[in-house]
């Protein structure tokens, strides 16, 4: 039987309604990521030039953009176990060399922007963001960032968690290989989330 047949037939996949007040939500588009000979660099720049198009498509139809960005204090006591499960977030550390945890300029912030400060693949655990949320009343976060399996995958589960229809962008979200990609954008469009083309959710900002 079809993996996608096998998963419809046990009742998986069943679709989420866009609401009515979304959010752009930029998962941890930094340089580490993008930038060729770093330690996290992803090998491609498709996903980031695709999140650029939906910021400014966001921005245009007046929908709030968030973005997130990782920290860590200069010793990583910050990041507990996951800090030292994988050792580079190092690069995040409070005076690690270079600009790695810089937010990319095709997505940087602009006036009107928030952008939470996260130590976990979460950007709602240990952060303001389900607080800031619901005081904006936002019930949809349309998600964009890196990585598939990790971060984005991470958030994805605990918006649907915590009331949020979580609208994954298959084009501009990443990682560092096909293989976890596809296998995480399966099992969110079966269980945690909308997995939407970036056509998709431009033609939706842009009815806005």
């Amino acid at each position: 039987m079809d993996l996608s047949d096998d998963y419809a037939g046990a009742g998986f996949g069943q679709p989420l309604d866009w609401g009515s007040s979304p959010a752009v939500l930029v998962i941890d588009m930094v340089r580490a990521y993008f930038e060729p000979g770093a330690e996290l660099y992803l090998g491609s720049r498709s996903c980031l030039d695709s999140a650029a198009r939906v910021v400014g498509a966001a921005r245009a139809a007046g929908v709030p953009v968030i973005l997130t960005r990782v920290a860590y204090a200069a010793d990583g006591v910050d990041g507990g176990l996951f800090y030292r499960k994988v050792g580079a977030l190092r690069h995040f550390a409070t005076g690690a060399p270079g600009s790695l945890g810089e937010i990319m300029p095709e997505v940087a912030p602009a006036d009107g922007d928030l952008v939470v400060t996260k130590q976990y693949a979460s950007a709602f655990f240990g952060t303001s963001l389900a607080a800031t949320l619901a005081a904006r009343r936002i019930d949809t976060l349309v998600l964009c960032g890196v990585s598939t399996s990790g971060c984005v995958r991470a958030t994805a589960v605990d918006a649907i968690s915590s009331g949020y229809v979580p609208i994954v962008v298959a084009d501009a979200v990443g990682d560092r290989d096909p293989r976890p990609h596809e296998a995480s954008l399966f099992d969110l469009a079966a269980k945690y989330a909308e997995v939407w083309s970036e056509e998709k959710v431009l033609k939706r900002l842009n009815q806005r």
